[in-house]
């Protein structure tokens, strides 16, 4: 059963939540493993129009990978078992960005690191003024976003993001597109509902078919872009190890490896 998601489905939409808020939703393997097959239930299920995702709490959408696991991993596994466990999450955030069902960022705080990468691989996304998104992998010696941000802002806008990691506040991410619509936080479920459940009362093979010809007809398909991705930071420049891409948060955080 799942512990690390909810879900809740209403007029057509399905509300997938990432619920670790004591950890501001970080994104552990469970909690994505979990968040990957919720999407793949929706996808099948005939009820359901538009998915939403969003996270617990008042803080976060989620603050990113879980780096207390990460650091774990780095420990416990070898560079080639790293690799194969790198590879299974990221094809599951390939798979929720091609969903071919409308998905919707509900963003209710910051999306930092792993969860501006699931943010920017969805459809489109409505936040609240405590929202804001960091794309912080060239920050921490790694490499990601590639195949999600400049479809979503364009290749200039992508570029200083990618490049200078800095922190996209609400305002700004509404001006830039990142954000599609920007509420007050009280406002921030009744106006994605608003877009969702208008999504999900249109014929569903239109929809659908819509998205299906939108990612075709870019340059480079999706999943091409994502493999991309995949293979330069495999066999070019190799993602950093949680102790060295984090060591500030560890030094402030850090628990005893075991």
């Amino acid at each position: 059963m799942a512990d690390h998601i909810l879900v809740e489905k209403t007029e057509g939409v399905a509300i997938i939540t990432m619920n670790r808020p004591e950890q501001l939703n970080a994104m552990n393997r469970r909690l994505n493993a979990e968040l990957h097959e919720a999407v793949k239930h929706m996808n099948a299920d005939d009820e359901v129009g538009c998915i939403v995702i969003t996270g617990a709490g008042k803080r976060a959408f989620s603050a990113g990978g879980d780096i207390h696991e990460q650091r774990e991993d780095d420990r416990k596994y070898t560079q080639a078992e790293l690799d194969a466990r790198t590879a299974v999450r990221t094809r599951g955030s390939y798979e929720i960005g091609a969903s071919p069902k409308p998905t919707i960022g509900m963003i209710n705080g910051l999306a930092y690191g792993g969860a501006g990468v699931l943010a920017s691989s969805l459809d489109m996304r409505v936040g609240c003024e405590h929202a804001s998104f960091r794309f912080l992998a060239a920050a921490y010696g790694r490499i990601n976003s590639t195949w999600t941000l400049p479809n979503q802002v364009g290749w200039p806008i992508a570029k200083e993001l990618l490049f200078s990691a800095r922190v996209v506040e609400a305002e700004e991410a509404h001006r830039i597109g990142l954000l599609n619509h920007l509420v007050p936080c009280d406002q921030l479920r009744a106006k994605t509902m608003w877009l969702a459940t208008m999504i999900a009362k249109n014929r569903r093979e239109a929809v659908m078919g819509v998205k299906a010809l939108l990612l075709l007809d870019m340059g480079c398909d999706l999943e091409q872009q994502w493999a991309n991705e995949r293979d330069y930071t495999t066999n070019v420049v190799r993602g950093a190890k949680a102790e060295s891409a984090f060591p500030e948060f560890i030094a402030r955080h850090g628990r005893p490896l075991s």
